[in-house]
């Protein structure tokens, strides 16, 4: 394992927030004779605007230099993708923060290479899930550059046993933080949404709806009109929000606005269980990714059979656990964007909602060629192709296995149906 001590002398990237980890870290590792080079990721994050300011903090904190990196449409691609997947972790975190760190290290990885730096330093804490992200995307996208994790280093943790000791020492010597002991929870951000966490809200007596939201408004502030938005789809992709083409950027931008306006995909409860072993809870903002999602889901209805759909929801699952868990450049999710691909291409069409008070439901769908659902043949008046009457023989096939379960005594009713 790197050590502080090993990196005596060299030059190490450091992957800054510009937060208190970053603040921390940065003083920590230059008063230890290493030189910090801090690489912030632009991807957009609501509370993290000025990034010449972040510069000028990780400077004053004893940084050789800071660089910004911008990734706009990275980390859109990333969202759209995600939203493709439906790839919600336990069926309710749009793993924005877990993609997140895949879009952070596949665009500082040609930074580092740029600037001839070999070690790539991050402050994930060693209980969470941002440290194995760190350390399994850059082992995939580049095994040449080793990965120094402060918090897992017995010199650091000696030295700080948590926030309050690094708020301390950030003071001690006027480094400028806006972290203080009073913060009810912390928060990471980026343009697909916040995760909330630590502080009050590891008290499952705390209440999820004292969160201040920072991408909307909690239900009970939302407006008491409903608003409708369309989204169009082409080929998996939004091109179109409200009637006017729009880029994946500009849609998840325009989304988070006019779905926080309305509650949409804010205040979202999970404990969920992370990676490496340990339940934790989160609060999370994400009302773009809820809205588009929500609208490429009534399409998916749409479009998908019944073989089809069993198998895109195993897609489903099995790549939402992958991107949680910091795989999302393996060989086997590699293997489920080829096998979504064919679905991508049937997913066309316009989706409109109907938004109120934190909900996201569907109001009408248009222009969708692919489509399997035929009124006609839905109809339960006497119109359409379909014969009720050819029902008889289809439930005479279904009959023969029903009464040889009967039979040979492979019927076995729960308590409630036997009285």
């Amino acid at each position: 394992m790197t050590t502080v001590a090993d990196l005596k002398g060299q030059t190490v990237a450091f992957a800054a927030s510009g937060g208190l980890d970053s603040c921390t870290v940065t003083r920590w590792l230059a008063d230890h004779g290493v030189t910090v080079v801090c690489f912030t990721a632009d991807i957009a994050q609501p509370d993290e605007t000025d990034f010449d300011e972040i510069g000028r903090r990780m400077r004053a904190c004893g940084a050789a230099d800071s660089v910004a990196v911008p990734l706009h449409d990275m980390i859109a691609a990333s969202g759209v993708e995600v939203i493709q997947f439906q790839a919600r972790y336990e069926g309710a975190y749009w793993n924005t923060t877990g993609i997140g760190r895949h879009v952070i290290v596949a665009g500082l990885v040609p930074e580092l290479r740029k600037h001839g730096i070999t070690v790539l330093s991050h402050g994930a804490t060693g209980r969470g899930n941002d440290q194995v992200r760190f350390q399994l995307c850059t082992n995939m996208l580049a095994p040449e550059i080793a990965v120094y994790a402060p918090w897992r280093d017995d010199a650091f943790l000696k030295r700080f046993r948590g926030r309050s000791e690094m708020i301390d020492y950030c003071n001690g010597h006027k480094l400028p933080i806006k972290a203080s002991k009073d913060a009810p929870y912390s928060t990471d951000a980026n343009l697909l949404g916040l995760t909330h966490e630590a502080g009050k809200l590891e008290h499952l007596t705390t209440s999820p709806w004292f969160v201040t939201p920072g991408m909307g408004v909690l239900p009970k502030d939302a407006p008491d009109a409903p608003e409708t938005v369309s989204v169009r789809f082409e080929a998996g992709r939004p091109v179109a929000f409200n009637g006017k083409p729009t880029t994946a950027f500009d849609a998840i931008r325009q989304a988070n606005a006019v779905g926080g306006r309305h509650a949409v995909g804010v205040c979202t409860h999970l404990v969920e269980n992370r990676f490496v072993g340990i339940k934790s809870r989160g609060v999370y903002e994400a009302p773009g990714m809820e809205l588009l999602g929500t609208a490429y889901a009534h399409l998916l209805q749409l479009v998908l059979d019944r073989r089809g759909r069993e198998l895109f929801d195993q897609l489903s699952l099995f790549v939402a656990k992958q991107i949680y868990q910091g795989y999302g450049f393996d060989l086997a999710t590699h293997v489920a964007r080829s096998a979504l691909a064919p679905i991508n291409r049937l997913a066309t069409g316009t989706i409109t909602l109907k938004l109120y008070k934190g909900r996201a439901e569907f109001e009408s769908a248009a222009d969708v060629p692919h489509q399997l659902y035929s009124e006609a043949d839905a109809s339960m008046e006497a119109v359409g192709s379909f014969d009720h009457a050819d029902s008889e023989g289809f439930l005479r096939v279904l009959q023969v296995s029903a009464r040889a379960l009967a039979a040979h005594g492979q019927v076995v009713p729960p308590a409630w149906a036997t009285g």
